[in-house]
Order: structure tokens, then sequence, then C-alpha cells
């Protein structure tokens, strides 16, 4: 007989409690290989895709997409056949021809793997969950089992077929789902550039936030005439429609407020006092904005921060970093940032003042002050403000904090960036000179003891040797845990980090 295995959503990183169904990769019905994808999930770091640690037929699932599950809530079945077990390469280890037989009867799109894949996924699962970390073996080809076929089945299976025979019939009976018409399969070869809409057909969508934000909306994407390559809908489309159902509603109250108006009274449209006030907009909390909301309100409930900031002439450090990248022949290496800089700068900044590398204890009542430097940098993307960490800046110079900053960064602007990625930070440099600001007084990123932040350059008129001149002028701001260091200690570092923006040379001391 088959067994039915009840996969639950695992914990898919440090500090999360639930994630949020975005899109299944698996309809019921479907046969499943270990360490197969079966579901793609968005927490509050990451958006991935969960393996499935059973091979067999996916007999019922647990959630809508946009629907969110907390960590340890069942996620799928899975029917598993007893010690013949369940051949998901379309042979029956017990004989060929069983698999002939139940190959013509029921699974008629069946994909056969090497006897080595055989063997891997018969053995009822790797218990490995997380992406990346499966048995290593190459998933076997979905094959579509129809359940309203496996009543019609022709070939009476035998003693050893049974295990096969079980697992199969449990599929429509848990599903309680119509079978997947064509043009859902279709979307589903087609990959991750189609989705598919209530089970009604393919709808040309890549983004799965777009097709949420459709879903919270009420907005049917069939209906939409997508203004990207080949017809993709974007983004920008939905919101167009979500403008233009809101502005049919209103005009629908309008009309209807009037119809009802007594004889003789004033048309809604024309008294102020009978319009009725638009409703507000509530946006959920959770995901990246929920977890960006915990996280500061942390902050600032647990730590008694303080602010110190100064203006610094970042004129030479400019005129550096340009020498640097004009530098030709072998010796030449890639492109080199100003964030890239400051971040070298924060390095050796924390080396002399390792008080603001740490953390507090609160139940031990300790500070721990933490061997090495682990940079956070702040980094605005579509699903909202993210944390990357470059690992062991400490033992990085620029070129190479550099490279690791634009890899991060790409993987941020995608949505790729792995929970593992996106925790451990010991310091967090804030660059909120790209949105045009000069300065701000940033919430340090708990559990850190501090924050260096950084304000846009530009010419201003500043006083070098004695004389009025236009410099290029950035002003630095420093947030820290006053229960790591005073202000001193606090006044030094800032200090030193601005006598490095404009005497570069002054950072060759510890290169």
């Amino acid at each position: 007989m088959a067994q039915v295995l009840e996969f639950k959503l695992p914990d898919l990183g440090e500090g999360l409690t639930e994630a949020e169904i975005v899109r299944w990769l698996v309809e019921v019905g479907d046969v499943v290989a270990i360490d197969q994808p079966v579901v793609e999930v968005e927490t509050a770091k990451a958006m991935v895709e969960v393996p499935c640690p059973y091979g067999g037929v996916v007999t019922a699932r647990f959630g809508e997409e946009g629907t969110e599950l907390p960590v340890g809530a069942p996620l799928l079945t899975v029917a598993v056949g007893a010690q013949e077990g369940l051949d998901l390469s379309g042979a029956s280890p017990s004989s060929a021809d069983t698999s002939a037989s139940v190959t013509s009867a029921s699974v008629t799109s069946a994909s056969v793997t090497s006897a080595s894949d055989t063997a891997t996924e018969s053995s009822g699962g790797s218990g490995n969950v997380l992406v990346g970390y499966g048995t290593g073996a190459p998933a076997a080809r979905r094959r579509r089992i129809r359940p309203d076929r496996l009543d019609r089945t022709v070939v009476q299976p035998s003693a050893s077929d049974a295990p096969v025979a079980d697992a199969l019939a449990l599929a429509p009976a848990a599903s309680g789902t119509a079978p997947a018409t064509a043009a859902t399969d279709t979307a589903r070869a087609a990959g991750t550039g189609v989705g598919v809409v209530n089970g009604q057909g393919p709808v040309p969508v890549v983004s799965p936030l777009v097709r949420r934000l459709a879903r919270q909306h009420d907005i049917d994407l069939r209906r939409l005439t997508g203004s990207g390559p080949d017809g993709l809908i974007l983004r920008a489309d939905v919101d167009c429609a979500i403008r233009q159902a809101e502005e049919t509603e209103a005009a629908q109250t309008r009309t209807a407020r009037a119809a009802a108006a007594p004889t003789g009274a004033l048309p809604a449209a024309a008294s102020p006092a009978a319009s009725a006030a638009p409703a507000a907009e509530r946006i959920p909390l959770r995901g990246v904005r929920g977890a960006v909301a915990d996280k500061l309100s942390r902050s600032r409930t647990e730590i008694p921060d303080a602010t110190c900031w100064v203006d610094a002439d970042a004129t030479e450090l400019m005129a550096v970093r340009a020498a640097m990248n004009a530098a030709t022949g072998p010796s030449a290496g890639p492109k080199v940032s100003v964030l890239a800089l400051l971040a070298r700068i924060c390095t050796a900044a924390l080396a002399r003042f390792p008080e603001l590398n740490s953390t507090v204890d609160t139940e031990a009542r300790e500070i721990v002050r933490l061997p090495g430097v682990h940079l956070g940098f702040a980094a605005q993307t579509e699903r909202g403000l993210v944390v990357p960490v470059v690992r062991d800046a400490h033992t990085r110079n620029a070129e190479s904090i550099g490279a690791e900053i634009a890899r991060l960064t790409e993987l941020a602007r995608t949505g790729k960036l792995s929970p593992a990625q996106l925790t451990g930070g010991t310091f967090t440099l804030n660059n909120y000179g790209v949105f045009g600001v000069d300065g701000s007084t940033p919430i340090i990123n708990h559990p850190e003891a501090a924050m260096l932040g950084v304000g846009r350059i530009m010419p201003k008129p500043w006083v070098h040797q004695g004389e009025l001149a236009v410099r290029q002028v950035v002003q630095l701001s420093l947030t820290f845990d006053h229960r790591v260091c005073d202000g001193g200690t606090a006044g030094g570092f800032l200090r030193y980090v601005a006598d490095c923006v404009e005497q570069p040379a002054v950072l060759l001391r510890t290169l």
C-alpha cells in the first residue's frame, strides 16, 4: 500500500516564522522527484523555491497563492510507495512488464530517467528541504496524471502493482479539484514567463509581485493588454487598471447617491457634504515591509541611540577615485565606487574603535565585541529596503569590497538574495545620498551597535587653505548605541572617517 506523507513548510532562515505562497510549481496529481521544487514562497528576507524531500504523487495542496502560512504548517501531501516504492522514472522496480502496463493505462507522458536516478528517488526522501542542499540527483521530469482517466484503466494491476495503483488512486480523492486544462499544461510547460489565473488559462505575467497586486485589488489579468514585449503585463498595466477601477467605482457611487437623493435636493456631485470621502487604503504589514517595521520598532524600543554628524570635504577622495579608475595597464583593475571606498574606510575605523563593532546581550547584561566585521549596506529594491551583508569585510581591500557589493546589489534587485546573505551583519553603511538628500538620522539595524549614514556629495562653498573655494562636500552621520560607548568614542570614530575622506592618505597607514 502507498504511504501518504505530509510535507510541512520548513524553517527557511534565521528568525523567519512565516512565508507567503507566491506560485505553486506542481498540481495535484503530478509526480514529483525527491528535492524537486514544488512551491515558490516569499519570506521577509527573500523569495525562494522550496523543494520537497519526498518522491511520489501529489495528493493535496494546502493554501492558495497569496496565502501566508506559518513555519510548520502543512504545504502538501505526497503518496509514496511502501517497500516496492513508487518509481518516478516510469519503471516499476519489480518488473518491466508491470511498468509497461501501468504506463499504458494511466501515465501517457512519463519520461525515463537513469537507473541511478531511480535508486535515489525511490529511497523515500532526502530530508533536505532548503534550496541548494538537495541530494544532487538530477530531478525527473514532471508528468501529468489525469485523475479523470484513472477509473477507465483497463489493465488489472497485479499484486506487485498495488503500491502504484493505491498511490495513483489517492490523487483525485484528496484533491477535490478538477483536472488541469490544456491551457494550464501549456502555461506550466512554458516556464515562469507565463502565469495561470484561477486555473483558467495562461496569462503573460513574469513578476509574482504583479500577480499578487492584481489579486489584492481583484484585477482580472486576462482582461489586460500588456505593454511589455510580446504583450507582457507589467506593474504599470496593473496600476492603470486599479486606477480605472477606482474611478469607475467612484462614479457609480456618485450616480447612485444622486438617484437616491429626494426631489429638490442638490445633486450629490454639487454638494461637498453629500459626497462620500474616499476610503483609506489598508496595506498589510507583511513580507519585507513587515520585517522592516518589526526590526525598526524593536531597534527604537530596545536601543538608546544617539546621533552625531559632521561635514567633510570629499574633494580629495573623489580625485583619488578618479585616478584609480583612470589607471591603465596590467595593474589596472575594475572600477571602484565611492561606496566601496567608504566601506574600506569604515573597516579601518572599526579596527581603531572596536566598541562600535559589537552587540549587547541584554539577558547576560554584557557587551559582546565581535572579532570580525560583516558589513551591511542598505539597498532599495522593488520589494523594499534590504541590507545585504559583505562577509569578512575587514579582510578585503576596496576593490574586493566593491565587487562583492556589486554582486549582492544585483541579487537584491532580482529578488534572489538568500536569507543567509541578509543576516549576520555587525555594522551597517547607509548611503542615502543616492536619493538626493544631504543628511539623516539613521535607525540602527538591530542588534548592531552603530550605523554610518552618508549624504550626497555636491559642490558647496568651503574654506580651503584659508580661502573660500567651491569644494565637494558630504555630510556624515553616525547613530550609535549609547550602551556600548560614550560620545567621545563615537566622535572619535566619525572624526577618523571624516579625516580619511578629506585626506585619503591617512588611510594608507592602516593598509
